[in-house]
């Protein structure tokens, strides 16, 4: 395992594999689950961009369950997304509502440089996001790790309607294998969902601050904190104004909210 720019990448011989019968897609706050291994996960999306498939993705932590659970419209537009599970708060989740933890951790900023890692010479990704400056940073980050693979920066996250526009005719014009979109959730869900069909990117994910994180603007927790799951901790020591509501707030009225589930036997997301 390596660290990318912040980033740990993970060994491509990381996950194994789960049995057929526990793939089915498990219910969280109204919001369909995928059950899939990281190599699981990353061989569904090399295989949309092999066979030219139009896929979305999005990672669903307890942050994310929160606002789905509040805002029935991001509920709905999390249907046409092929949703991860991220981070220990959904884990439980699942532990609690289905008996078992998913497979594996597949947070954006672990799971996106395991997914270069495995992509094929040439792959052209994409960055869409963050503040003036940031993404291109990552882009050379991002260059020196995958030398093999081509990295293009579209704008960062602050536009008006006309540069919507132009980022549109711009992303149809090199129609990239993978789309990063980096404006935080639920805004970058939203505007995938709005904006982006087979015609501007063939995947794309919304990846929250993963750029950030790659560009180190914003230092990742020690190892040692991510491999016990505590990474939100961190992040709440180093921002505490910014975090303090998603964290120590967010996180109980999520658990309040799964036990409510269990007890009611809501798992269903309306498909």
């Amino acid at each position: 395992m390596k660290q990318l720019g912040g980033v740990v990448e993970t060994s491509k011989d990381f996950q194994g594999t789960v049995n057929a019968h526990e793939n089915a897609a498990r219910i969280i706050l109204g919001v369909s689950v995928e059950v899939l291994s990281r190599q699981q996960a990353v061989q569904t999306v090399t295989a949309a961009i092999a066979n030219r498939q139009h896929q979305k993705f999005a990672f669903l932590n307890a942050h994310g369950a929160n606002i789905a659970h509040r805002k029935s419209d991001y509920r709905e537009v999390l249907k046409q997304f092929t949703v991860l599970s991220d981070g220990i708060g959904v884990d439980l989740a699942s532990k609690i509502l289905y008996g078992q933890s998913f497979p594996a951790n597949l947070n954006g900023t672990d799971f996106i440089p395991a997914l270069l890692g495995q992509c094929l010479a040439g792959t052209h990704v994409a960055l869409l996001g963050a503040q003036e400056g940031v993404a291109e940073s990552a882009i050379l980050k991002l260059q020196a790790s995958y030398p093999e693979l081509r990295f293009s920066f579209v704008h960062d996250g602050y536009f008006d309607f006309a540069d919507e526009q132009l980022i549109k005719d711009k992303l149809a014009q090199d129609r990239p294998d993978i789309l990063l979109v980096a404006f935080g959730n639920p805004k970058q869900e939203m505007w995938i969902a709005e904006n982006i069909t087979s015609a501007e990117a063939m995947t794309v994910f919304g990846v929250g601050a993963l750029f950030d994180f790659i560009a180190e603007r914003v230092p990742r927790a020690p190892q040692f904190l991510i491999s016990l799951r505590l990474e939100w901790l961190y992040r709440l020591i180093i921002e505490p104004g910014r975090m303090w509501r998603r964290y120590i707030l967010g996180n109980p009225a999520f658990m309040v909210r799964v036990l409510k589930q269990k007890m009611f036997g809501a798992k269903s997301d309306g498909r």
